[in-house]
This record gives structure tokens, sequence and C-alpha cells, in this order.
């Protein structure tokens, strides 16, 4: 059986599945051993002859194995219901604890760990554990019970025939025990392979597109391959070990039976007497079909083995992931009706948990209420950190940053970030329709919601030419909009959320600047009265906004309105004149 922390409470959950399927089971093995006993009589009696004139005999023989046929019938469907449904309710149930797990991890963990290696988790590392569960659990009943039954029956049968057949039982255990160790280790050598082939095969779907715009279909093959090779061996080598296992026990049975048959017929042939009765045929065929029976509990000894090595080395994975620490939690949290619009950053200073580098240093400013407010500076200057701070996807100091006048790390983070709405730099969008891609950031829109979203993004001309409108499937990652069409919708989602603060990460660099405009100047009618902050590396984008925060190497280094940026700001004034002369030459000036 197996046992941890995170499995010990199904035996607790399902003890009435467990408890009814193991009854069952044990009436069908109790019942199945009465088989071999009705035959032997039969046998017996064709052989002396007395069952033909015994009518009533043969009527009651006949009933017993009716009688045995129904009970097996009917408790075999019972136990299978019961036990192998537990296992997959236990499956289900631990899934939904591990998917539940995952939503609470923080950012950190998801850029430490690979999709593919946690995809497994999911679905092999389950499996096993469900096997261990349903057909672990029936072959341990089997083994201590049908086996034991079954090793009474045949000593009480012939005593000497079950010494005989013992000796080179024994020697199946042994061996059993030797291999289940390294057939254990095996199998984690089996899953890490797996997880990589997974890992790799999912960043292949991902980047398909970025794969055949650089003719790395090849490349990505033969990668692939020497994945798949590397799965392929080490695949081989744990079933090699568990086909060694059951060929061995096979031809081991296979030898004791033609031992016991040999001998078995000598005391027969010689009117051998066991327990004052006389050794006939009918008594050896019982004897060989109470061997044929225990033959299954020593099976399932093998298989059990087995499966449990599989399932203890898939709940070490699963165990690990479990145990992996929240990081980012309430703790200490105050009671607030609603967050306000009011932020403020009071020298704070911030490195990513991974990185000695120091990302924001000594970062200081305060964006009001209602105000718009534009974040820009240099590639890799700090500004999507402040993104994710403001999420509280991070941990940070206490009273370094301020939302509504309250320590962001003493405010429920649920209630955080129902306050912001957030478009992102990649766009993330889900295979659905457009309707639910827009509406995904509320728990109920309505349709005249979703419309008046999407035309705020200036995006509902292009939803009306779609053959669906807005019930149109985008595809995995929306592979069917366009760059532009990917960065409204996300701004349409936002928007049809209302939040009290709105933060677009360089959210409008795909569109044209006629459209830019469009969404700036609906949002300043739209977001009255609530904050809006725009990071961005056009100009365009923040030069009408309430006041402008230059960033450079992790330090604000200016705050202004445009106008006042271009008197003192010497960075701002750089930016604002190559982004001039990228407009006059049309050519393509790097990002800087």
């Amino acid at each position: 059986m197996l046992f941890g922390k995170y499995v010990n409470k199904f035996y607790r959950i399902y003890a009435i599945f467990f408890i009814l399927g193991v009854i069952a089971l044990i009436a069908v093995d109790y019942f199945q051993l009465e088989i071999p006993e009705v035959c032997g009589e039969i046998i017996n009696g064709i052989e002396d002859s007395t069952i033909f004139s015994d009518s009533n005999k043969m009527m009651w023989l006949m009933i017993r194995l009716g009688i045995i046929a129904a009970v097996m019938f009917f408790g075999r469907f019972l136990w299978r219901y019961m036990i192998l449904g537990a296992s997959v309710r236990i499956e289900s149930d631990l899934r939904f604890d591990l998917f539940s797990h995952s939503e609470k991890l923080s950012t950190q963990f998801y850029k430490e760990h690979k999709t593919g290696a946690l995809m497994a988790l999911f679905t092999n590392d389950l499996q096993a554990i469900r096997q261990q569960f349903g057909i672990g659990m029936v072959s341990l009943v089997d083994a201590l019970f049908l086996g034991a039954l079954a090793l009474f029956r045949m000593f009480s049968c012939n005593w000497l025939l079950a010494l005989v057949s013992m000796v080179p039982m024994a020697l199946i255990g042994g061996v059993s025990i030797i291999v289940s160790r390294v057939m254990e280790k095996k199998f984690k050598l089996r899953q890490e392979a797996y997880d990589n082939i997974s890992d790799f095969s999912q960043e292949n779907f991902s980047g398909i597109s970025v794969i055949k715009a650089f003719v790395k279909e090849i490349h990505e093959i033969r990668h692939f391959k020497k994945l798949n090779n590397d799965y392929y061996k080490k695949n081989i080598n744990y079933v090699r070990y568990s086909t060694i296992l059951n060929v061995l026990l096979t031809a081991i049975i296979s030898l004791i039976i033609g031992i016991l048959l040999f001998f078995g017929s000598y005391l027969v042939i010689n009117n051998f007497e066991f327990n004052g009765n006389v050794f006939k045929t009918g008594n050896l065929f019982e004897f060989i079909g109470y061997f044929n029976i225990l033959v299954w509990p020593f099976m399932a000894v093998s298989f059990l083995i087995t499966v449990l090595s599989q399932a203890k080395a898939s709940y070490k994975r699963i165990e690990e992931f479990l145990d992996s620490k929240i990081d980012v939690k309430d703790e200490d949290v105050i009671d607030i009706d609603s967050i306000k619009g009011d932020i403020e950053f009071k020298n704070l200073s911030f490195k990513y948990p991974d990185s000695n580098n120091i990302i924001l240093n000594n970062v200081s400013f305060k964006i009001n209420k209602g105000e718009m407010v534009g974040i820009i500076g240099k590639t890799g200057c700090g500004k999507t950190t402040i993104v994710d701070l403001l999420l509280r996807t991070y941990n940070i100091n206490e009273n370094e940053l301020l939302i509504g006048g309250n320590d962001i790390m003493h405010l429920p983070i649920k209630k955080v970030r129902d306050a912001i709405g957030y478009v992102p730099q990649d766009n993330f969008l889900f295979s659905d329709t457009i309707a639910n891609n827009i509406s995904f950031s509320v728990s109920k829109a309505d349709y005249e919601d979703i419309k008046k979203a999407a035309k705020l993004a200036d995006l509902d001309s292009s939803i009306v030419e779609f053959t669906d409108k807005y019930d149109t499937v985008i595809g995995e990652r929306g592979v069917t909009l366009s760059g532009g069409q990917k960065q409204r919708l996300s701004i349409a989602r936002a928007i049809v959320k209302n939040p009290e603060i709105l933060i677009f990460d360089d959210s409008v660099s795909a569109v044209d600047t006629k459209t830019e405009k469009n969404i700036l100047d609906n949002l300043k009618t739209l977001r009255r009265g609530k904050t809006t902050i725009m990071i961005a590396h056009r100009i365009s984008t923040v030069s009408d906004l309430d006041k402008i925060i230059v960033m450079d190497k992790g330090e604000v280094v200016a705050i202004g309105t445009h106008s006042e940026l271009l008197e003192t700001s010497p960075l701002y004034q750089e930016m604002v004149h190559l982004q001039s002369l990228e407009e006059k030459i049309g050519g393509d000036i790097d990002e800087i």
C-alpha cells in the first residue's frame, strides 16, 4: 500500500468504498476456492461411478456451481466498482490538489520549473498512483487472503505436494524483492526522460511559427530524435526488468505444475492415503486447481511490486511539487472594503529571488487617484518590474509600496489584483471565442459590455469582419489574429473589468499611431476619476498624459509633463530626438 501525507487522507475519505470492495473481493476469493473441491468430487464420482447412482448429489453439486458463479459474477462487479472506482476518484482529487497548489505558486517557481515536467505529474505520475490504489489494492488483498486460503486448502488436501511446491515458490518471493528495488530506480529514470521529451514537445508546439520562420525543422527533429531515443532506451531498460521478472515467474510456475503432475500421478497410481482417505484423480485435480488459483496471488506479488515501485517513484515527485513553498501569500492582512487608486513608491529597491542584480534602486514616486501616468525608459530599466510589484507577484519590504495609503504587503492579494486591470506585453490569449477572451477578466459580462469594450479598444470593426464575429474561435494563443488585434483584444479584456487601476505594459506598440490615438482618446473619457498607468517606448503614447516618469538603470531620473521634461530631462530629450529622426527618415532605429 502507498502511504504519504498527501494520500493518507484518501483511505479515510473512501473507507466505505475500500471496505465494501474488499469484502466483495474476499467473498469472490472464498467462493472461487470452492470450484476445485466441487470439480474434484465430480471427477471422483465419475471415477468410481457413484455420482450416476445418486441424482440428488449430482443436483446439489450443480446447484453449488450455480451459486458460486452467481456470487463471483456480482462480487466481481461490486469490487471493481468500489475499489477501481475509488482509485479513479482519488486520481481526480489528487489532480485537483495539484492544480489548486499550482495556482498558488509564485511566478518565480515557474521560472525555475519547465512546463513539460509539470505536465508529467498530471499524466503519467497520477496514473501510477491510480493503479496502486486500484489494481494494486486488489493485488494486495488477493496476495494475502486468496494466497493464504489457497495454501491452507492445499495443505488440507495433500501436505506432501504442498511442501514440494513451496520451495520454488519461496524463491519467487526473494527474486521479486531484489528486482523491485532495481525497478523503482529504473522507473524514476524513465519518468525523468519523459519529462524532457514532454517539455521539448510543448515548447516546439508553442514556438512552431518561430521554428518555421528560421527553417529549423530539421534541427528540432534531430533534437527530438535524441530525446526520444533516450526515453526509448530507459523505457526498454525498465520493461526489460519487468519482463525478466514475469518470465522467470511463469517458468518457475510451469516447472512446479509439471513436478506436481508427475509426483501427484505417482501418488494416485500407488493409492497413497492422506488424512485417512485414498488420494484419487479427483483429489489431484482439486490440488492442481488450488495451485492454479495460488499462481495469481504469487503473480500478484510480482505485479504489486511493479505497481508499488512506480507509485512510490511518482509519489515522490508529486510530494516534492506539493511541498513547494508558496512564497507570495496573505500574511497579517488588514480588513479593507475596497482599494483606492493612489499609488506611492517609497525608496523601493528590488532584485529578483534568483538574481543578485538590483533591478529597482531607491525608486520613489507618487500617482494620485484619477491620474493618467506614463512610465518610459530604455529596455531593461525596470518598467515591467514595477508592474510585477503592483500585481503582488513578488514579496517586497514593508512600507515601500502603498496602494490607497496602505502597505501592499498587508493588503489581501485577491483584492489587490481585483482592483487592477492588466494588459501584458505578451498578450496571452486563450483558445476560445473572442467574446469569452474579452469577458475573461469578469465573472459575468453581457454582450453589450463586451462590444463596448471592443469599441473602446478600436477592435469592433475588425471583429465584425470575421464570419462568426464575436463567436469566432481564435485558436491557441490567438494564432489566427494579427499582432495588433491581439493587443487590442487584451486591452478590451482589461477595459471590460473597469478596474480602479489600469496598467498597460507597452500594450499599444503593435498598432499604428492612428489606432493608438483612438485608444488613448477613448481611455481619457472612460477612465476619468480612475488611475491609469501607461508603460511605453513610444513618446506618442505618453506625451498627452498627466505626468511622465522617466526611468534609467532601475532608477527614476525625472518626473513631469511632456513639456516640462523637454526642458529638464536630457534622457527624455534624447528619446524624443531619436524618435523624431525615425519618423522623418522612416527607418527602423533600434529600441533604445
